[in-house]
């Protein structure tokens, strides 16, 4: 009668649990920064959705936008960030940002997000 033992040794158990631990750890690190950019483009929808949006002048925009931004804890949208541009029915806002995140050693994580909307909700709509 011949048996085998079968299952995971511990060594590679420990390798699991290190590919594990390390996918979990960079998760933590990605998880915040796309909760700040959905953040962002809730914000931004938010603001499109106002009523005389299209006829706001582009300071009460940003100032409405920082405002919501603000609720949400966001920290690296900065309104050097922020950029308006005159369209036919109002205005079009960007938002372009980068997040570094440290990672291991001399290995950062960048995101770099770019997001636009359209504010063409005139007062009466």
């Amino acid at each position: 009668m011949n048996r085998k033992q079968e299952g995971m040794t511990l060594l590679s158990f420990v390798v699991v649990l290190a590919v594990v631990g390390f996918a979990v750890y960079i998760g933590m690190k990605l998880f915040p920064m796309y909760q700040e950019y959905y953040s962002v483009r809730t914000a931004m929808k938010s603001l499109a959705g106002e009523p005389g949006s299209a006829d706001m002048d582009p300071a009460r925009a940003q100032d409405l936008f920082f405002r919501r931004l603000y609720i949400s804890y966001s920290e690296n949208v900065k309104p050097q960030n922020v950029k308006f541009e005159r369209i036919d029915g109002g205005w079009k806002m960007r938002v372009a940002y980068e997040v570094r995140r440290p990672l291991l050693g001399n290995l950062d994580i960048v995101g770099k997000f770019d997001s636009t909307q359209e504010l063409t909700r005139r007062g009466g709509e």
